[in-house]
C-alpha cells in the first residue's frame, strides 16, 4: 500500500531537520527558538514568492517564471511543515486541524459561524442571495 504524501512529506522533513541539527550542532534549540528561526526563513521565502510574481508596480514586469515561482513554494512548505514537526503536531492532526478550519472559514463566509464580519451585507446564512 503506497503512504500518504502529506505523511511522507512530514517524514523526509524530520529526517532532514535531525540531520541538520546533528551535523550543526543545534541540539540545544528549543521548539520555540527552532519554529522563531523557521518563521524568518518563511518570511524570507515569501518575499522571493513577492519578487517572482512582480509585486512592484513601478517596475517593468518580466515573464513569470513558474518553475522558480513552485520552488519558492516549496521552500515555504519545507519550512512549515518544520515548524509543525518542532510544534508536535504531525500529518494527521495538521490534516483533522485542516478540515475543522476550512468548515470553519466556509461557515464564517455564511454567517454559520459565532465569528461575526465576514458575510457579504447582502447574502442571507444559506449563501444565496
Amino acid at each position: 500500500m503506497e503512504k500518504d504524501k502529506l505523511d511522507v512529506i512530514f517524514e523526509m522533513q524530520e529526517c532532514f531537520d535531525q540531520d541538520v541539527i546533528k551535523r550543526r550542532g543545534l541540539q540545544d534549540i528549543r521548539p520555540e527558538q527552532w519554529i522563531q528561526k523557521q518563521t524568518l526563513a518563511m518570511l524570507s521565502e515569501l518575499a522571493e514568492v513577492l519578487d517572482e510574481v512582480n509585486f512592484k508596480w513601478w517596475k517593468n514586469p518580466k515573464p513569470l517564471n513558474e518553475d522558480a515561482l513552485k520552488e519558492e513554494l516549496v521552500d515555504i512548505l519545507h519550512f512549515f511543515v518544520g515548524m509543525c514537526n518542532r510544534s508536535g503536531m504531525g500529518s494527521e492532526e495538521l490534516y483533522r486541524r485542516y478540515l475543522a478550519k476550512n468548515k470553519e472559514n466556509f461557515d464564517r463566509q455564511y454567517g454559520r459561524s459565532q465569528k461575526q464580519g465576514y458575510t457579504l451585507p447582502d447574502e442571507d446564512t444559506d449563501g444565496e442571495k
